[in-house]
């Protein structure tokens, strides 16, 4: 029996709930040797894992602002550690990140080192400060800080933009996975998953969501890195293959040099189902440069520094010490998956192509690779392909297509783990999208209900309206999410990429110089925000329809001149109007202190 403070027995807590959850795998495993089918499996793993977390939103639901908004301020700081790291690792890290280095080679580490280097910007530039004023949201800080309706409002606009395309792509992943585990059409797995993430959110906000992203995050570690030790262990790189990860692409390479590469015809990849790729020693254009590669990293760090979901986050501590200790636990949290995607995108394609391996397929004949389990799931999901195009029923390098998100959620499969992995897998798959898309709905959600419902709209508004606009608007959000991830406008990882670049382009300068510079004043704001953000979106868009692009800035890294127009519009606009009045200087000198009384107070 737990007695006392709930904050108090958090070690207890979830000691108990991560006990439980191993017991349940054993359990699986148990029903697996028994003869449990893999459907069922799968089933099981993504019910009772999406019910846990049901269960704590609904345990945690609240009437209160304070709770709904910002969790009550009383989060402790490892726990909001792991709770970030969860928002922060979402479907794209989890499914899609080593399938972009598996595909694209290791030019795309660039999205690990900006994604943590971000991090860095987050601590010592924004988040204890964020937090010294005491805001609910990112708006908060932008309408109070600079003044005006009209900034509260461009910031809901740029927040609404970037997360909502970033939204987009989780619901992606939930519904590939749900799709798959549950054998349902991907259009409808969407939706399903979509249920499963307003569960999460829709009864206690920003509080039922950090306690159910610590549940989440427990689940989608041990679902990454249990596969990564078994699989290395099994091929023989040893049981912790990182100090390996040298001399096993060196393996690849030599691999690829012994089977050679044929570069397939148009014709052959009409044939090809629309989103898979090839095993070839593909290179993407992040290879193409040392400023390729530094200009996507320096993308996301600056994105990473202006995701609202993301400092939304650190509004939730106790105090501003409290915030700056989150961000290092953040990044601990977060570097027990980034250092090990690498690695599984490796033993994933050698496990494939080491003709040595039991597992490998390239050499094999067509029919037999065709008559595998696996490559039979994987195919009837469309995520797997292979065809004799060269007409002599041996499997070759370029003969073999599977999609991006295939690599996590099937190697296990491929390097024939118990079943129960792949459930697993699959499992935290689903927590980790889930988990970044209960963040982000919510913060779209409680910038429209806050920031301009009630700061616009109707500010006598009682609390009780205000939480049901935000809940509203938390199943419309989602609703609009769905619909559009349904349709595969943009794969995982780009939709994902294309997200950092909005906020970017419309808020990293705007929230910087809001903190660092007391003569950034409310027009300069307003023209960084606006121009930021129209800039950076014409960039994207004049690339797209075909344009050359120019310095190396390409679709993936459009928020460099985005942001970089922001900047020269707020530092001009604000030296050529007048300068900000000495009552809100006087706050921003308050802001830079890092103890005492929050800036907003009670003012909400």
């Amino acid at each position: 029996m737990i007695k006392g403070n709930f904050i108090d027995n958090l070690p207890k807590v979830y000691g108990i709930y991560t006990g439980g959850f191993l017991a349940f795998i054993i359990i699986m495993s148990i029903a697996e040797q028994m003869g449990m089918t893999a459907k069922t499996i799968g089933i099981c793993f993504v019910a009772f894992t999406v019910a846990i977390y049901a269960i704590i939103g609904y345990l945690s639901r609240t009437a209160q602002a304070d709770a709904y908004y910002v969790a009550g301020r009383q989060v402790p700081t490892v726990f909001n550690g792991m709770a970030t790291a969860a928002d922060w690792m979402s479907g794209a890290s989890f499914v899609a990140m080593a399938g972009g280095i598996y595909f694209k080679g290791y030019g795309y580490m660039a999205l690990l080192v900006g994604w943590t280097g971000g991090y860095v910007l987050v601590a010592s530039l924004l988040a204890p400060y964020l937090r010294k004023f005491g805001c609910y949201t990112v708006p908060d800080f932008i309408g109070t800080r600079y003044g005006g309706n009209l900034t509260r409002f461009l910031a809901v606009v740029v927040l609404t933009v970037a997360s909502f395309t970033y939204v987009t792509a989780q619901i992606n992943a939930t519904g590939t996975i749900a799709s798959v585990a549950l054998d349902i059409p991907f259009q409808y797995a969407v939706y399903v998953g979509l249920v499963s993430i307003l569960l999460c959110s829709m009864l206690g906000g920003m509080r039922g969501v950090t306690w159910t992203q610590v549940a989440q995050y427990i689940v989608l570690i041990i679902a990454y890195l249990l596969p990564v030790f078994w699989i290395s262990n099994k091929m023989g790189a040893g049981f912790f293959p990182h100090f390996m990860l040298a001399d096993e692409v060196a393996r690849i390479g030599e691999l690829e040099q012994q089977f050679g590469f044929i570069k397939n015809s148009a014709a052959d990849l009409a044939n090809v189902p629309k989103g898979l790729a090839g095993i070839t020693k593909a290179h993407s254009a992040v290879n193409a440069s040392p400023w390729a590669f530094i200009s996507l990293a320096l993308a996301m760090m600056m994105g990473t520094a202006s995701l609202p979901h993301v400092m939304m986050r650190y509004f939730t501590t106790p105090s501003v010490k409290a915030a700056r200790k989150s961000v290092g636990w953040s990044l601990f949290f977060i570097f027990l998956l980034y250092s090990s995607a690498p690695m599984l995108a490796t033993l994933s394609k050698l496990s494939l192509i080491d003709p040595s391996l039991p597992t490998g397929i390239i050499g094999k004949s067509i029919a037999e690779v065709q008559a595998i389990d696996w490559y039979q799931n994987w195919n009837q999901a469309n995520l797997m392909f292979v065809s004799d195009f060269n007409g002599n029923g041996t499997l070759e390098l370029n003969e073999f297509f599977m999609g991006g998100k295939a690599v996590v959620l099937a190697t296990p499969e491929i390097a024939g783990l118990p079943y129960v992995i792949s459930g697993l897998v699959a499992a935290g798959g689903m927590a980790a999208a889930m988990s970044t898309a209960d963040g982000l709905i919510l913060a779209i959600a409680n910038a429209i209900s806050h920031d301009v419902y009630y700061k616009i709209i109707d500010p006598k508004a009682e609390t009780a309206k205000r939480l049901v606009v935000a809940r509203v608007l938390l199943v419309v959000i989602g609703f609009a999410g769905a619909t559009i991830a349904a349709m595969e406008i943009q794969g995982i990882l780009g939709s994902v990429i294309w997200a950092f670049d909005f906020a970017m382009s419309g808020l990293f300068f705007p929230l910087v110089l809001g903190v660092w510079w007391k003569r950034a004043n409310r027009e300069g704001a307003i023209a960084g925000m606006a121009l930021g953000l129209i800039s950076g979106a014409g960039y994207l868009i004049w690339v797209r329809t075909g344009g050359s692009g120019f310095l190396g800035i390409t679709q993936l890294t459009f928020g460099i001149f985005g942001s970089a127009v922001s900047l020269v519009a707020m530092v001009v606009v604000s030296l050529i109007t007048s300068e900000p009045s000495a009552a809100t200087q006087r706050m921003v000198d308050e802001v830079r202190v890092p103890s005492g009384k929050s800036i907003l107070g009670k003012q909400h």
